[in-house]
């Protein structure tokens, strides 16, 4: 499903943002995009606005991985009242930073695979956002000889890459226990 409204949502985000930006001494611009292309490699992440910053206090939204560009994009989504699960749909970036974490992630995807394929042991990433585990998941989605899944709860889920037909060890002793 899409934004329903997808310029007076982008319209209600930049005036959001002239709000935090005018009223937070942030020096930063912004450009907000409808529909943006995005390179063919980057089939997994189809946002519906992209929102992106620039100027003298960028790597002020970048600090502390990137937590307040983070919390000024949740805040526009809770605004929108956009469900969970579209949450993909806006995206906020700076200094191109997500496009350096999908790279990052995508190599760590690979370092994973290529671990479990050498210890047959799984491989469980630290707890993450739900939008890059997902990335995660589609990274591994081609690999015939490993599965994904996500483990843990809430701000600790994470996910675990597992041989294809791996049974954990406690797992078969408790079927055995009559």
């Amino acid at each position: 499903m899409s934004i329903p409204d997808k310029i007076a949502a982008a319209t209600r985000i930049s005036e959001f943002l002239t709000g935090v930006v005018s009223n937070s001494g942030l020096r930063v611009k912004y450009r907000i995009t409808v529909d943006p292309p995005l390179p063919e490699e980057r089939d997994w992440e189809r946002p519906e606005i992209l929102v992106e910053f620039t100027g003298p206090d960028s790597s002020l939204l970048l600090e502390r991985g990137g937590e307040l560009l983070r919390a000024l994009e949740l805040l526009a989504l809770e605004m929108l009242r956009l469900p969970g699960n579209e949450h993909e749909k806006v995206c906020f970036d700076c200094m191109n930073r997500r496009s350096m974490r999908l790279e990052e992630l995508r190599m760590a995807a690979s370092v994973a695979a290529d671990k479990v394929r050498k210890t047959g042991a799984p491989y469980q990433f630290a707890p993450m956002s739900s939008r890059e585990r997902r990335i995660l998941h589609l990274a591994l989605r081609d690999q015939t000889d490993l599965r994904t899944e996500s483990a843990g709860e809430g701000l600790h889920r994470s996910v675990v890459v597992y041989p294809k037909d791996f049974r954990p060890a406690n797992r078969a002793a408790q079927r055995s226990v009559p």
